[in-house]
């Protein structure tokens, strides 16, 4: 039987992706404890990169956000291996860091997080609140939009 998790995610109408291979010296994520530490997500869609850019350049606030959010979906395929595919062992996303390759007049860099944000309640309710931070970056690997990691409570 599916945990609870797995089918909110089922009736929200999302296929968690497979977790991606790291791309250089470091391992996806790091349980210590009672905490995962999920290193830091670029939006990978299977083995492409998508929403290459500038946001405030050549991509839109919405261009943003929807690449925040499908990093959002990797971080979350990336705890779920660290849960032994179990998600119901999340208590709590503590926190969630962005960073927004944007232009350098782009301010809202807030809003494009927010599509990582949303997602984490969408999936986890009030469990899925957590700190944040959001940045402007120059550039992010591979000319990715948007990066998020994740710090998340297990059991």
């Amino acid at each position: 039987m599916a945990g609870r998790i797995e089918k909110r995610l089922k009736d929200i109408g999302i296929t968690l992706p497979n977790a991606p291979a790291p791309v250089a010296n470091y391992v996806p994520f790091v349980v210590h404890r009672d905490l995962v530490f999920v290193s830091g997500q670029v939006p990978f869609v299977g083995s492409s990169l998508s929403y290459v850019g500038t946001v405030g350049g050549n991509l839109s606030l919405e261009d943003g956000q929807q690449a925040a959010r499908i990093c959002a979906l990797n971080v979350l395929s990336q705890l779920r291996v660290a849960c032994s595919g179990d998600l119901d062992r999340v208590t709590r996303c503590v926190r969630l860091g962005g960073f927004v390759n944007a232009a350098l007049n782009f301010k809202l860099h807030p809003q494009i997080i927010n599509g990582a944000s949303d997602l984490m309640v969408q999936v986890f309710g009030d469990l899925g609140r957590h700190a944040r931070f959001a940045v402007g970056a120059q550039n992010l690997p591979g000319g990715a939009a948007v990066e998020v990691e994740g710090i998340f409570a297990i059991t």
